[in-house]
């Protein structure tokens, strides 16, 4: 394994130091949630070695939100980004290949490639709305692909995959016998139409999501897989077993204590989604320089700068933080024209996201 530290890491506000932003508006999740926030008071809990495949309550809260799922189809992992670790070096050996929607979470990529795997990345462009072209897809696949990997609703851009689209990937990867991942990390925040969890339409297909995103409890370590493969399954609890064994109990009970009241949390959340989507769409409307697709699940958006060439994007966000005090997620974290940058609306306040907004205006034009 060549590991190499990404860029979103690298430059993350918490690595940068949160004392330095004044207005961060580069997360991704909604805002960090305390344990007063769910009511919650942690019980007596006996530290033992929990429950290999996860918490059984916690993963029975989970399958219950897809169709003709059961506990045993998901497994507790340690973040989203636990799951990703082990499909990926369960599945994927250096003389493998593998179609890659980008952008895209940087792991899902990064792994991959310090595994030694070829990789096909079909770029979204933002001329077509960031929509899939799954003719494209189909063209990149090879003898030796393993996996085609997308994620939805989207990270960076907000978009989603039709049902339509969804369908049409499951079922080309299924015809091929190639494996499909989709991270569904933020399907909770879907605005509209929620699509069915992507595991729940075939055994080929993998999903992984996790309560950082959604939920705002990034601190509290828990992802999960799901796939209706038993033997696929095993596999992954083997990964998981010789790199972690089980995962933290005071976590997984955290976790079914948040899931359990699901509904009435997501229903507050997304008023509130909806309001802050609104004047980010406002602000957009009157930014001349500004260009975007507007987003249709999460809570992040990725405009562009509408600029000559001339227009030095390295002096815009050298400015935008040091003379106005906001962050945003520059292109680069994605492999993306630094003309782009990532906006999460939910993470700051309102009059923060107001604030780093405004500040956006004025360093385009300082």
């Amino acid at each position: 394994m060549k590991y190499a530290r990404m860029a979103i890491e690298v430059e993350s506000p918490e690595e940068y130091g949160y004392d330095l932003i004044r207005n961060n508006l580069s997360e991704s999740s909604i805002r960090d949630r305390t344990i007063a926030d769910f009511g919650l008071t942690i019980p007596n809990l006996t530290l033992l070695y929990g429950e290999h495949r996860g918490d059984k309550r916690l993963r029975e809260l989970v399958a219950a939100q897809g169709s003709g799922l059961s506990a045993d189809d998901v497994l507790v992992t340690t973040g989203a980004a636990g799951a990703l670790f082990i499909i990926s070096t369960t599945l994927l050996r250096p003389a493998d290949h593998l179609v890659v929607i980008r952008p895209n979470y940087a792991t899902n990529i990064e792994t991959p490639r310090a595994i030694g795997c070829q990789i096909s990345l079909i770029d979204l462009k933002f001329e077509d709305g960031f929509a899939i072209n799954l003719d494209a897809v189909r063209q990149a696949i090879q003898a030796n692909t393993r996996l085609v990997s997308v994620t939805c609703p989207h990270n960076p851009t907000g978009t989603m995959l039709t049902r339509e689209q969804l369908d049409g990937l499951v079922s080309l990867t299924g015809d091929l016998g190639i494996h499909l991942l989709v991270d569904e990390t933020y399907r909770d925040l879907s605005y509209d139409v929620q699509l069915p969890i992507s595991s729940s339409l075939a055994d080929h297909v993998i999903s992984v999501s996790s309560l950082s995103k959604a939920y705002g409890i990034p601190g509290v370590r828990t992802g999960w897989l799901i796939t209706k493969d038993p033997e696929l399954y095993v596999k992954f609890l083997a990964a998981k077993e010789q790199i972690n064994i089980c995962g933290s109990i005071v976590d997984e009970w955290i976790s079914g204590a948040v899931l359990e009241q699901r509904d009435d949390f997501l229903a507050l959340l997304r008023v509130e989604m909806r309001k802050r989507l609104s004047i980010v769409r406002d602000w957009v409307a009157s930014e001349p320089m500004i260009d975007w697709i507007e987003p249709s699940g999460g809570v992040v958006c990725f405009p562009k700068i509408v600029a000559d060439a001339a227009f030095d994007t390295k002096a815009f966000y050298a400015r935008l933080l040091e003379k106005h005090g906001t962050y945003v997620g520059p292109g680069h974290w994605f492999e993306m024209p630094t003309n782009f940058f990532r906006i999460g609306y939910l993470w700051p306040t309102q009059d923060e996201l107001h604030a780093g907004l405004e500040g956006i205006s004025k360093a385009l034009r300082d």
